[in-house]
């Protein structure tokens, strides 16, 4: 799997999100990273790519997830790459977030909200421990919009458990206070990754098939096949946004 993810994504930290390294590169930039200042990645798994953004500015980083299993992989990591900036990891749900108000300079989530019920009360959580001029920097999978009922169907079927909402994520973002300072569709990108995906797992079939047996691996390969489909019929898009608290922080 670490080969299939060094392949599609160019990196090696068991990460579970489709961000590549490239796309990493850029959220730097746009988080404004650097020594001395405060990243939380929400929803971290096991560090990519919080561990990555914070090896490569001198940032302090904390992690926060549920799963344990993942957390402890991110320990492990954050030890052997020696960051420079303080680091901290911790189990904890993104909608209640355990940090005081603006503890954070800048938030990165990558794919967690179309994996959860609690989109809106995550985006509120993230609002309140952000500083002023902060940033927040996400992705996240979507369906499109006006989809007839064989296309909902189809787009569910590709699509995280919880990618269905009833608003949209523009909509939500005012509603937690936050402004749109840019937003980029990353589809292209993610049905290439995609398919990259796909051709790892039919290469190490029986590798894969050996580690979590042939049910899982055969289930792997149909949802990726049906995100396909579902991408390749517009379906599905996967989308970037990056934010800034209301009224410049104020409030």
């Amino acid at each position: 799997m670490l080969e299939i993810e060094r392949a599609v994504c160019g990196c090696d930290y068991g990460g579970t999100s489709w961000t590549t390294r490239g796309q990493a590169d850029k959220i730097i930039d746009m988080l404004k990273l650097k020594p001395g200042r405060r990243l939380l990645d929400v929803g971290s798994g096991s560090g990519w790519p919080g561990l990555y953004l914070a090896r490569w500015t001198g940032c302090d980083v904390t992690l926060t997830d549920l799963p344990l299993a993942g957390l402890r992989i991110a320990r492990n990591r954050a030890a052997a790459d020696q960051l420079k900036g303080e680091y901290r990891i911790l189990s904890a749900g993104g909608a209640a977030l355990p940090f005081g108000d603006g503890w954070f300079d800048a938030i990165h989530h990558a794919d967690v909200l179309c994996c959860l019920v609690e989109k809106l009360a995550v985006l509120k959580s993230c609002r309140r421990v952000v500083r002023r001029g902060g940033k927040m920097v996400f992705s996240v999978i979507v369906m499109a919009p006006n989809l007839t009922a064989a296309g909902h169907k189809q787009a569910m079927e590709g699509g995280p458990a919880f990618i269905e909402s009833s608003a949209t994520y523009p909509d939500m973002l005012r509603e937690a206070n936050w402004e749109i300072a840019g937003h980029a569709d990353l589809t292209a990108e993610f049905l290439e990754s995609s398919r990259q995906h796909v051709t790892g797992q039919e290469t190490y079939a029986r590798e894969i098939a050996d580690a979590f047996g042939k049910d899982m691996a055969c289930e792997m390969v149909t949802r990726r096949r049906a995100a396909i489909a579902a991408l390749e019929n517009g379906l599905l898009r996967r989308e970037l946004f990056d934010a800034a608290p209301a009224g410049n922080g104020k409030g």
